[in-house]
């Protein structure tokens, strides 16, 4: 079964020929970094008007890689949400008028179920139940998987995510967009140890994530210790190198606290580390070797998948419609989609039980 995925929830537009499931034919992303590195973040307007111009070419580009035509494509999947609404409706409503132009099924994902699905590509089959740790630029969320396709929120961000977090405390320190490289780079030559910034801790006792404090105690320590933040075409000095690595630290000891803590609790047979900050090399060792501890297996996807594509949500895609779901014209872009068991059936956004033989 051949599935396009189409992805548009941000500032890339993607599209993705993927082959049951599981083989990657072609995957083309168009990055819109360049556009928005003036503005140190992403740019709605300017992102959703890129989408226009870039999505039919990156599609035709996409089918033309995996050697196949629109006649040979079986299905079209697409993101829903969460993401820009703008740049959503983009993607959304082309794969409506494809799938429907080619009267062929297409279904609406969950661009984090789609993260969860991008390990599927370069890791041995999942067991269950799991925990997936889905963390990048908009979205920090802890998910405890029971079977494939059943997801619980466990623990979540209660104001920014850790990428977000990344850019920010990058752009007070003078540093290029988007962060997390930048702030990757520069730790390994500073001291981590060197600032001890504050991990947060939660009112209300749930094991939920907050990086507001961390980004004010970075801003008040710049402003109490004098630091000149880096010129343009400078260098960075050992101070700015020691707060990136202290911070990159911080973030990465948030996080793997209330993995540590809901895996104890849990028991999961497989942890999954997705998302654009599973690039990131101290989280992925952390990850690692809190697995090599616990005798638990830990995937990640690669580089090229960690970030947002359609290869993944093309899999997603290809889950629901094994299962016999569809999404029908009705079906629109939602930034608020929450990550759920699909059992609710809202009038506007249901998904039916059709017949269709892989």
């Amino acid at each position: 079964m051949l599935v396009l995925g189409v992805e548009s929830s941000c500032d890339e537009t993607a599209a993705a020929v993927v082959k049951d499931g599981r083989e990657i034919l072609s995957s083309v992303i168009s990055s819109q970094i360049e556009l928005h590195r003036p503005f140190g973040g992403v740019f709605p307007e300017l992102a959703a008007r890129e989408h226009l111009e870039k999505i039919e070419p990156v599609v035709k580009e996409s089918l033309e890689k995996a050697n196949v035509t629109f006649q040979d494509l079986d299905a079209v999947a697409v993101t829903q949400g969460p993401g820009l609404i703008g740049s959503l409706l983009v993607g959304v409503s082309y794969a409506k008028a494809l799938a429907w132009g080619l009267d062929i099924p297409f279904i609406g994902v969950n661009h984090i179920e789609g993260h969860v699905y991008s390990i599927v590509f370069e890791n041995p089959p999942v067991e269950y139940p799991a925990l997936a740790l889905i963390v990048s630029g908009g979205h920090t969320n802890l998910f405890f998987i029971p079977e494939e396709g059943k997801y619980k929120i466990v623990s979540r961000t209660r104001d920014d995510a850790a990428g977000e977090a990344f850019d920010k405390v990058a752009k007070m320190l003078g540093l290029s967009y988007p962060g997390g490289p930048v702030i990757e780079k520069l730790s390994k030559e500073g001291d981590a140890a060197k600032i001890k910034f504050p991990v947060a801790k939660i009112s209300d006792g749930r094991p939920d994530f907050s990086f507001s404090g961390l980004k004010t105690a970075v801003s008040r320590y710049i402003r109490e210790n004098e630091i000149v933040p880096v010129g343009e075409n400078e260098e960075p000095d050992q101070k700015i190198k020691d707060i990136a690595a202290s911070f990159q630290a911080t973030v990465v000891r948030s996080l793997m606290a209330n993995v540590e803590k809901l895996a104890t609790e849990l028991q999961p047979k497989t942890l999954i580390v997705a998302g654009g900050v599973a690039c990131n090399l101290a989280l992925r060792e952390a990850a690692e070797k809190f697995g090599l501890k616990r005798n638990l297996p830990v995937y990640f996807p690669s580089k090229q998948l960690s970030t947002d594509n359609a290869a993944m949500i093309a899999a997603a895609g290809y889950f629901h419609l094994k299962n016999g779901e569809q999404s029908d014209l009705r079906m629109t872009a939602d930034v608020t989609l929450r990550l759920q068991n699909f059992e609710n059936e809202d009038a506007d956004l249901k998904r039916k039980k059709v017949r269709y033989r892989l």
